[in-house]
């Protein structure tokens, strides 16, 4: 099991970058759209103050957080959007400063977690470390939505890592989500990092097989690039299949994104 104090440093890391990306914005441009449908540079980090603050509920308050699950099951389609909604329409001054706050204090919720506690989610409960990783890879994941909103190729880290592993872990919920049955072997995956190492999940000798970069990889699982845009290759049609429908984020397939949309652009 992964020590916990390093996946804390990454979160920190991943949060420090995009708030490089949007401190300095002045107000107006909070207000503009992004990839994602609908979604303002604000809806982007309301999303994410929002999503820290009910992760550190659970961690601090297990009994309160048991009562957001019970009003998300009221309304389990819109819940989460609902709350990036309501906290966009802050001032961006205010809504970045309720954000910088929400990040120490999940930091502090998850490193005083007792070791071997699962922390209640929407899904199944997870540890610590677990869900700190799962706040990377949503921090990464909408940093790039800002990043390609404005313009800006974000130079990859090792962190990325993190969003690749949670999109293999989340193989067989991908299949669930499309009321598919998931293959019953494992696949290997070896991935380019960006220091070009290679990051390998699964058995050496199995026969459905996917490789690439891992920038490409994150990208792909986080529905930021369309599979067409990207490097990543599949052996096998198990593993071939799976590349169009792999997510590494929780709830409904995402509308991700098309061909051809980020042409002339690096990836970020």
């Amino acid at each position: 099991m992964a020590e916990l104090g390093p996946i804390l440093d990454d979160l920190a890391a991943e949060g420090d970058d995009l708030d490089r990306l949007v401190a300095d914005l002045p107000a107006d441009r909070w207000a503009t759209l992004t990839p994602a449908d609908g979604w303002t540079i604000a809806h982007q980090i309301a999303h994410l103050l929002w999503t820290d603050a009910v992760a550190t509920l659970s961690a601090n308050d297990p009994v309160a957080f048991a009562e957001v699950v019970k009003e998300a099951w009221t309304k389990p389609t819109t819940f989460v959007d609902e709350g990036a909604e309501e906290l966009a329409g802050l001032p961006a001054d205010v809504l970045l400063a309720r954000w910088r706050s929400g990040r120490a204090q999940i930091l502090e919720a998850l490193c005083a977690v007792a070791p071997g506690r699962k922390l209640d989610w929407f899904g199944p409960p997870m540890a610590a470390g677990s869900m700190a990783t799962a706040r990377i890879m949503e921090t990464w994941a909408h940093g790039q939505d800002v990043a390609d909103t404005l313009g800006v190729t974000r130079t990859p880290t090792a962190r990325i890592k993190h969003v690749a592993h949670i999109g293999i872990r989340a193989r067989n919920f991908a299949y669930g989500v499309h009321q598919q049955p998931p293959p019953s072997e494992e696949f290997r995956v070896e991935l380019e990092a960006p220091d070009g190492s290679v990051w390998t999940w699964g058995p050496d000798d199995a026969t459905q097989r996917v490789a690439g970069p891992a920038l490409d990889f994150a990208l792909l699982v986080t529905q930021r690039r369309h599979l067409d845009d990207l490097a990543v290759k599949a052996v096998g049609p198990d593993a071939q299949h799976w590349l169009t429908i792999a997510q590494s984020f929780a709830g409904a397939p995402g509308t991700g994104r098309t061909p051809g949309q980020f042409a002339g652009a690096l990836n970020s």
